[in-house]
């Protein structure tokens, strides 16, 4: 009989694996003006690196996911774990900045197969609500990674400097790749999809034309556009605008992630995910549009703080929903779904960041806020209606 991995390591592993991409983005934030220094360049140039680094978390997704359909998760998690950690000792012994930021994209396209390989291992595990509390749970525990990666760096690199914690980096991944080969495989050969390589990425056209597939990773990417629109804008709106030290800022922003995470983990607790994720999204709708009007009328930080919480619980019921639904309704193409909700998040988030920082930070913050979640509700619509005519279709079909 085939060993199998406890509940307890499936947990455990799971969320290293999906906290993972924060930890790679993040952890070496702070100590981006001693890297200028180091390499003798401009900031911009250093920033470029973490621009890189989540365009090879997108990528990577689309490339792990669909491959792990046709090989196997274990495999081509082993293989992920080895490119990132050559990659890492490639940033740790970069002698030009030219160089650190090519190995950083070949570190975020690694790291990537750690986030699209999890979701994937969840769906071949459980279904159904069990699959909504695995996500939910590793939800939770992402949550806390994107505030607990930079502040962790920011204690460390006084001590050990920029290449000091790319060691810690490199470090987790020896952790992850001793877990990737303890880790027995959740996709029977049987399961496999036996075509070749072409049609392998074909398996992208076949998931895009589900159409309930489709909203669900909809709303989750204008969700996180939401999401990038805070993480972009809030630095500046509390530091430069309300005056905020670092300090103070790292807090509020920690609250406010810790807002998201404690959504997330409730969102289990009800049995229809559907709702849930509609009920969310018309929140967020709501919540966004006083925030609109607040911030556009120079609210005093309270009333930014309060809504702004307000915006984020709603956004942490309809990840968890979203992601849940979405990999319910593409089981049978579970790694290629997964890589393209992944990189779809991603692509969204990169495409607001920079939109934030445009004329009046206040407005079109709030601007964002709005369109983001208008296009979350009314895909969370679409979706729930489908969803209603379908089952009212198979309560026909039962009376008749």
């Amino acid at each position: 009989m085939a060993r199998q991995n406890s509940r307890v390591f499936i947990l455990i592993f799971l969320g290293m694996l999906t906290a993972f991409g924060p930890f790679v983005t993040d952890m070496y934030l702070p100590t981006f003006p001693e890297m200028a220094d180091f390499f003798h360049t401009s900031s911009s140039m250093v920033q470029l690196g973490l621009t890189d680094s989540m365009i090879g978390l997108a990528a990577g997704q689309l490339f792990f996911g669909p491959l792990s359909d046709k090989y196997g998760r274990r495999p081509l998690l082993i293989a992920g774990m080895f490119l990132f950690l050559v990659s890492t000792l490639g940033c740790v012994y970069s002698q030009t900045a030219l160089q650190f930021v090519g190995w950083r994209l070949v570190q975020g396209i690694a790291g990537a197969s750690g986030i699209v390989i999890s979701r994937s291992i969840a769906a071949d595990k459980y279904a159904g609500r069990e699959l909504a509390k695995m996500l939910g749970i590793i939800g939770t525990i992402n949550g806390v990674a994107p505030v607990a990666a930079p502040m962790g760096g920011g204690m460390l690199a006084e001590s050990i400097g920029w290449q000091g914690i790319f060691w810690c980096l490199f470090c987790i991944g020896i952790l992850l790749l001793a877990g990737s080969f303890h880790l027995t495989e959740s996709l029977p050969a049987a399961n496999r999809r036996k075509t070749d390589w072409a049609d392998v990425f074909r398996g992208f056209g076949a998931v895009l034309r589900n159409r309930q597939y489709l909203c669900y990773i909809l709303q989750f990417g204008f969700a996180q556009g939401v999401l990038f629109a805070n993480i972009s804008s809030a630095p500046f709106i509390m530091q430069e605008h309300y005056g905020f030290s670092p300090m103070t800022f790292s807090v509020c922003f920690g609250a406010n992630a810790l807002a998201i995470v404690f959504s997330a983990a409730l969102s289990v607790r009800f049995r229809h995910p559907e709702l849930v994720l509609y009920r969310g999204s018309q929140g967020m709708l709501a919540v966004s549009i006083l925030l609109l009007a607040a911030m556009g009328s120079s609210c005093s930080f309270w009333i930014y703080e309060t809504l702004l919480l307000c915006l984020l619980v709603m956004l942490g019921l309809t990840f968890t929903s979203s992601n849940t639904l979405a990999m319910n309704a593409e089981r049978q193409h579970a790694g290629t779904a997964s890589a393209v909700l992944g990189a779809l998040g991603f692509a969204f988030g990169g495409i607001v960041s920079p939109l934030v920082g445009i004329g009046d930070i206040m407005l079109s913050t709030g601007g964002m806020f709005v369109i983001g979640s208008l296009g979350a509700f009314l895909c969370a619509r679409i979706s729930l209606s489908r969803v209603m005519k379908r089952k009212t279709a198979v309560i026909a079909c039962k009376q008749a």
